[in-house]
Order: C-alpha cells, then sequence, then structure tokens
C-alpha cells in the first residue's frame, strides 16, 4: 500500500476517534535507502496531507527525517525526544536509531519508551521501563499489519490501519 494511501487512511482513523494529538516518530517523509519505495509513492500528498493537521501534530525525528524535509513540512520534525505524560504515567518519544529497547535513554522508573524505529509491533516489560513500538503506518515490517496506536482509559491499544484492534496493554 502506498504511503500517500496509509497516510490518508489513517487520518480518517485520527478523524474518527478524534485523539488530542498525532504523534509521529520519524521517518514521515521517506524511509531510507534499506526500504525500497513503495509503488505509487508521492512524499508531496502526504506533506499536503499533514499539513492540513499541522497543529495537531507532535512529531519526533527519525533517522531518515532532514532538513528538506523539515522544509515541506509546516510543523516541527527534528527533535530526537519529547516527554509526555498521560494518565498519570511518563512516556518518552523517540525514534529509535539512537535510543531504543535495549539501550534505553536515561530516564525514570517506569518510563514507557515508545520507539518506531524497527516498524515491527511490540510491548516488552524491563526492569526500570517499558518498551512499545506502535509498529508502522506506511511500511510495516516481519509481516505486521499497517498499524498504529491509541492511548486510551491507562490502555495501549494496537489498531491495524483500518481501525481494527489487535493487541491491548493495560498500564
Amino acid at each position: 500500500m502506498a504511503p500517500h494511501i496509509t497516510a490518508k487512511k489513517l487520518l480518517e482513523r485520527f478523524e474518527s476517534e478524534s485523539p488530542s494529538k498525532l504523534i509521529l516518530l520519524g521517518d514521515i517523509l521517506y524511509h531510507g535507502p534499506r526500504n525500497a519505495l513503495p509503488k505509487d509513492y508521492n512524499p508531496a500528498e502526504v506533506s499536503k496531507m499533514l499539513n492540513e493537521i499541522k497543529d495537531s501534530i507532535l512529531a519526533i525525528r527519525g533517522n531518515c527525517d532532514s532538513e528538506v524535509d523539515q522544509m515541506m513540512l509546516h510543523f516541527p520534525i527534528l527533535s530526537d525526544s519529547a516527554l509526555i505524560y498521560f494518565e498519570g504515567r511518563e512516556f518518552y518519544l523517540t525514534h529509535g536509531h539512537n535510543y531504543g529497547e535495549t539501550n534505553p535513554p536515561p530516564i525514570a522508573n517506569g518510563t514507557i519508551l515508545v520507539c518506531g524505529h524497527t516498524h515491527v509491533p511490540k510491548c516488552q516489560d524491563y526492569d526500570r521501563y517499558i518498551y512499545v513500538n506502535p509498529g508502522s503506518v506506511s511500511i510495516p515490517k516481519e509481516d505486521s499489519p499497517h498499524s498504529y496506536i491509541v492511548l486510551e482509559d491507562s490502555k495501549i491499544i494496537w489498531k491495524d490501519i483500518d481501525g481494527n484492534e489487535y493487541m491491548r496493554r493495560e498500564l
């Protein structure tokens, strides 16, 4: 499925589910030389769709995001991380290429480390933190679905691009 098609589907899910923010964990317009460009790849169309909801987006820089990408997007994408609080829990957001599942940043005990770099959905408990990966909307790997997560009522819910729940984690 072409990224501009999955981006459109994600924005449809965003509209219907009405979360307070859309968090993007990097590699927004380009997914690097190790990944083949999907058929009908159209980053200009993706940037146009995302720019229409720019005030609703919190984006983190991925290893394939650049200043050229930033010129196309009307919201900041070059921060390496963000810290948010939800339902009394601390979430450290980063792409995952510098800090990730087995090499976390300096974070407080109990933090939920959210990364996207591997494109594989996962939730793993460690002694000091919980690692969460939503998978990938555009280029999922290891036979995983085109996916995203929703934070809702002290739960992390993994959904496929059609909005079907396939995994859930209580916080």
